[in-house]
């Protein structure tokens, strides 16, 4: 039996974003797995994976994407006051992706 719904990767397309940078630093571009756990905790084809809240389906794969975007929100937050001052980062790029993220999360969980 195949499973009809969309999932979210449990990394947040960790793999994805690995190799666009790759790709952008050093025209590499690593093949991308053809199978990834989920946020509920399956193992689908990456196919079979979205990161916008619009395209999944999973209630547990929601969740879990709007709990990973709250947590990388106050993270951005907490390395703005530990050390983004100090390393010379611009306030507003720290609050704009703060924003980002608990948007992101706010759409995952709206049902």
């Amino acid at each position: 039996m195949t499973d009809p719904y969309i999932h979210v990767e449990v990394n947040l397309f960790r793999h994805t974003a690995t190799r666009k940078m790759l790709a952008s630093t050093f025209g590499l571009a690593a093949d991308l797995p053809t199978r990834v756990t989920t946020g509920c905790g399956l193992q689908v084809s990456l196919a079979m994976t979205s990161p916008e809240p619009r395209s999944v389906t999973c209630l547990p794969c929601r969740e879990h994407a709007a709990r990973w975007h709250l947590r990388a929100a106050e993270e951005v937050e907490e390395m703005h006051r530990l050390n983004g001052v100090a390393l010379g980062f611009p306030v507003g790029n720290f609050a704009a992706a703060a924003r980002e993220h608990r948007d992101r999360a706010r759409r995952f969980a709206q049902i």
